[in-house]
């Protein structure tokens, strides 16, 4: 998750950076912006209120797959917090799976992506 989303924040770090100057973006760029910037209010947490890593691979990967996308920027905190009491109440054996795995295969991740797409379809802003 790490690599990707460091890879994904330097890439939008160097749109909004060239965006500034420029006033015609194609879709694509668009897209790639507004999810970083989705992404950038996942990443904000309270000070001294660290979020266990197993929440974070679940939000984090929400946000990498694209789950995000469509959600108004400031909805985001939201959706977060929701998506994670939904998990924690119907899907919690998968954050234990992260917790003692270590791991995210590909296995887990598809599980957790049918997780998201189905809190995804009662969520309300």
């Amino acid at each position: 998750m790490a690599g990707r989303l460091r890879l994904d924040m330097s890439q939008y770090r160097e749109l909004a950076a060239f965006a500034q100057f420029g006033s015609d973006l194609d879709k694509a760029t668009q897209a790639q912006l507004a999810r970083g910037e989705r992404m950038m209010q996942v990443l904000r947490q309270p000070q001294y209120l660290p979020m266990p890593v197993e929440e974070q691979v679940v939000i984090l990967l929400a946000g990498t797959t694209g789950a995000l996308d469509d959600l108004p920027a400031e909805s985001v905190g939201q959706f977060e917090q929701e998506l994670l009491a939904f998990i924690k109440q119907s899907h919690n054996s998968l954050l234990a799976l992260i917790r003692n795995q270590g791991t995210l295969d590909a296995e887990l991740q598809e599980q957790l992506q049918e997780a998201i797409k189905e809190f995804k379809r009662g969520f309300r802003t």
